[in-house]
């Protein structure tokens, strides 16, 4: 199973054409929006609004042999932690190795940008060469997974 952390998600087509190459099911999940799919593979989840919901949805049910899809690093810690292969957008690959380090990472920026109002926003645009690193990456982890 594919679950992709769907709201701002910039490689739903991309995981939705891994999924139906290989004939997994794929479930976005968001708080609503999103345009359902025809494809039979493909389940639209709509969760109420608030804070972190889509993101306890995924986490209550991914596990082993499940792809997760999330920029959203917290989420991807327990994901990880349940034993799913996370996978953000730009193609990174979090693992028990390096989410740790990445939850760090995320914890200190957000401190810093809360300790200079002027440190907003920052990181670099989402690119073609992340997209095709998205796409072997996924490609890769269902094939392993399968």
């Amino acid at each position: 199973m594919i679950y992709v952390d769907a709201d701002a998600c910039p490689v739903k087509a991309e995981a939705e054409r891994v999924a139906t190459r290989h004939g997994v099911k794929i479930a976005f999940v968001s708080n609503g929006g999103l345009r359902p799919s025809q494809n039979p593979l493909v389940e639209m989840v709509y969760v109420d609004h608030g804070a972190d919901v889509a993101d306890m949805w995924i986490a209550d049910r991914c596990g082993a042999g499940d792809v997760v899809v999330t920029a959203d690093i917290p989420l991807a810690a327990r994901c990880v932690e349940a034993g799913a292969v996370v996978i953000k957008p730009d193609g990174e690959t979090l693992t028990e190795r390096n989410v740790g380090n990445a939850l760090a990472t995320r914890d200190l920026m957000t401190d810093l940008r809360a300790a200079d109002p002027f440190r907003q926003g920052g990181g670099r645009p989402f690119s073609k060469a992340d997209r095709s690193r998205f796409l072997d990456s996924l490609e890769r982890a269902v094939r392993a997974a399968g």
